[in-house]
């Protein structure tokens, strides 16, 4: 018999996400610190902060397997965060557009009956159009991604504002890479199929 899957996160992408592959689970908030740590590359949080999501809620699963995750957005080591505004939203798009954008995710499986921690990291390039600012108000207007790391949604309307992604797993964009979950869970005798 498999352990409880427990998905240590709020995010309603992730739980929608997980709920595609139709095994049970829970879910829990981490409530944790999301704050870098001095000079600390942005590949390097979002591998910290999936770990510990799954960490901070380890006692109160024991013998579970607790799926941790988180994502950065960056370019030329600046990380851009979940914009929280329209008027956030607005700056952060205007100063992606034309660039090349690494929506790296962190992907942590923790099994507290062991306390075997795996961790992997998925980088997926995203190519921005140059965006004029009405684009930038247009799309904002009909789908404001104010929780969305980089302002856009490419499972939605933020796919018009794209040029090109590039990347193993397009789940790993919305938040939580399948493809690499699938595989850590079969390594700890989970089956999916």
């Amino acid at each position: 018999m498999s352990l409880p899957l427990i998905l240590a996160s709020t995010s309603p992408y992730r739980r929608e996400l997980l709920n595609r592959l139709g095994v049970p689970f829970q879910t829990i908030d981490p409530k944790t610190d999301e704050s870098p740590r001095d000079n600390e590359l942005p590949e390097a949080l979002a591998l910290r902060l999936s770990e510990a999501k799954a960490r901070a809620v380890a006692s109160t699963f024991p013998d579970s397997l607790i799926i941790g995750s988180d994502q950065v957005a960056t370019v030329g080591g600046k990380v851009y965060g979940k914009p929280g505004n329209h008027q956030n939203a607005v700056a952060q798009l205007r100063e992606l557009s034309g660039k090349t954008v690494n929506f790296f995710t962190g992907l942590s499986l923790l099994n507290t009956r062991t306390g075997h921690c795996e961790s992997r990291g998925i980088p997926t390039l995203v190519s921005f159009r140059e965006l004029s600012d009405q684009e930038i108000d247009n799309y904002l207007l009909r789908e404001p991604a104010y929780n969305c790391a980089g302002s856009a949604k490419s499972e939605g309307l933020g796919i018009a504002l794209l040029r090109s992604m590039q990347g193993d797993d397009p789940n790993a964009l919305i938040g939580l890479p399948l493809i690499a979950l699938c595989d850590m869970l079969r390594n700890q005798g989970v089956s999916i199929l």
